[in-house]
């Protein structure tokens, strides 16, 4: 496909189309990706146009949206043959429809967990004006690493829904995770919410959600198929279990008005006291009588642990020679999230360099890192880390051992090859030795080994020196 991706296998199919694993044959070292088809033979010429230009400018909106580590990023969009194909960063993992598969129904440690790590990423998209549409089990991947939920298939509903690739009347999105005003067309960020409220209960419950909802009564019954109950108002139930009960059974409203209205407002109940929960919310089989929840103050440090872009950090000054935003960056080291800084440096690299993102970057092209950039990436780094972490800290530590790379890795606990999997020996906590961070997991051929020379070179050239912004 356009000379240049080649589809491997199938990995799924569905009303819209089907999916391929593939690899980009002019990437350095054949990175795998994910292509999306979208197949409509039987659309009149004048209808496929509309349908193809439309469909561009919705790709073009998903890749202005931005870069998130848990949301795959948009490589491409293309025609090719009467088809239209979005082709997206590969994630590896398996879905939480195959988790629940292998290993059981999840426990409510894990449902709470789920919430922590996919609300933010909600977050971050709502806040773009942009609603997923298909958030259910098979569309969320545990990756493999981290563990991290990632959200797949972002979009899709949306570029379906505007370039009329189905029938009149088809439903966008899958019925049975659906909020109700979806079903009637109108789909906004609370709609989001529902689905993962959805999701969760039959995460939990490993039932699935048509037979957990009485039409009838207008009631979910998810308790009923619990192993253990969770309830809000049974005394025997431990806290974290009845206040969990309650969030999902907000987020599980009818009603858009009584439903919780941004991730934000979900994650605030997750961490504050359980007071703060509306405690006047009975849940009874025969009927419902949704109280709305009454927020207490959160403390801004508290939330910026599991939310950086709640509370935002000031005053850096994130300069680009070359127009890179490194917002995400500095959201991501003010929170400590150590790991995913050292992912997204990754990006901002090879955005600084012009490359693709996520591009393996050669030691001589750091010679054309720009200064500016250069300095805000090392700065961030420094900063947030109090000193620890920072291409400074490396090269003085490098300078130290005049320049020996094997003691160099010693030095900062780096092995002195590359194993498969970088994980193997990489700390993502503070505590790590002195320049273990950022890594070099973006380095590649033959002499990767001098990336630390050549940045070292490159910082004096800048006349980076400061371990502040």
């Amino acid at each position: 496909m356009q000379e240049r991706y080649r589809p491997l296998r199938p990995i799924g199919q569905g009303g819209f189309g089907k999916t391929f694993f593939a690899v980009d044959e002019k990437s350095d070292l054949h990175l795998p990706c994910a292509i999306k088809q979208f197949s409509f033979p039987n659309q009149d010429p004048e209808s496929y146009n509309t349908a193809a230009r439309l469909f561009r400018q919705e790709a073009l909106r998903l890749k202005q949206l931005g870069q998130h580590p848990q949301i795959p990023q948009l490589l491409s969009d293309f025609e090719e043959d009467g088809r239209l194909y979005l082709v997206q960063e590969f994630i590896e993992g398996q879905t939480l429809t195959q988790l629940l598969r292998q290993n059981g129904i999840f426990n409510h440690i894990e449902i709470w967990k789920l919430l922590q790590d996919l609300l933010p990423v909600l977050h971050f998209i709502h806040q773009k004006s942009i609603v997923h549409r298909d958030i259910k089990p098979s569309n969320i991947i545990s990756r493999i690493g981290d563990g991290k939920p990632v959200l797949i298939d972002f979009g899709v509903a949306k570029l379906v829904a505007d370039t009329a690739l189905v029938r009149t009347g088809t439903i966008i999105g899958s019925p049975e995770y659906m909020a109700p005003e979806q079903t009637r067309g109108k789909a906004i960020a609370a709609s989001d919410l529902f689905s993962l409220g959805v999701t969760c209960i039959h995460l939990m419950t490993g039932v699935t959600p048509w037979d957990m909802y009485d039409m009838t009564k207008d009631y979910w019954g998810w308790r009923d198929f619990l192993p253990t109950n969770i309830s809000g108002n049974s005394l025997s139930v431990p806290p974290q279990q009845a206040r969990l009960g309650k969030i999902l059974d907000k987020l599980l409203q009818h009603s858009v008005s009584q439903r919780y209205q941004s991730a934000e407002q979900v994650l605030q109940d997750l961490i504050i006291p359980d007071i703060a929960i509306s405690k006047k919310t009975a849940i009874v089989k025969s009927q419902i009588t949704p109280t709305p929840a009454v927020s207490a103050p959160v403390r801004p440090n508290l939330l910026a642990k599991i939310m950086p872009w709640i509370v935002k950090p000031t005053g850096d000054s994130l300069i680009s020679a070359v127009g890179v935003d490194y917002t995400n960056l500095q959201h991501l080291l003010a929170a400590k999230k150590w790991k995913e800084a050292d992912w997204e440096t990754w990006v901002v690299l090879s955005q600084a360099l012009g490359k693709r993102t996520k591009g393996y970057i050669h030691p001589n092209e750091i010679e054309g890192l720009p200064c500016a950039d250069l300095g805000t990436i090392n700065g961030l780094w420094v900063k947030y880390s109090g000193g620890q972490f920072g291409y400074t800290v490396q090269k003085q530590i490098y300078d130290g051992v005049d320049g020996d790379y094997g003691q160099f890795c010693d030095r900062v606990g780096w092995l002195t090859y590359n194993p498969h999997n970088a994980s193997e020996y990489l700390i993502f906590r503070l505590n790590a030795p002195l320049g273990h961070l950022p890594s070099r997991i973006w380095v590649t051929g033959l002499k990767w080994w001098r990336h630390t020379e050549v940045m070292g070179n490159r910082l004096k050239e800048c006349e980076v020196y400061s371990t502040k912004l």
